[in-house]
């Protein structure tokens, strides 16, 4: 139980709400058919930011 609400502390930083928000987005436009490039680039950076600190994090803790 304690591990679960530790991961429900980190999903709420901030850096999560962003993430999760413009991939909500991302998936709508997609939807609607008008992605552009200024957001494919914008998101491609953040989402590779996201993962990419989380495994250096990960890595860190072993």
């Amino acid at each position: 139980m304690d591990n679960l609400s530790s991961r429900l502390s980190a999903l709420l930083s901030v850096k999560s709400i962003v993430t999760i928000a413009l991939t909500a987005v991302f998936a709508f436009l997609s939807l609607r058919g008008g992605v552009g490039q200024d957001f494919m680039t914008i998101y491609a950076v953040i989402i590779a930011f996201y993962f990419g600190t989380q495994s250096a994090r990960e890595k860190k803790e072993e």
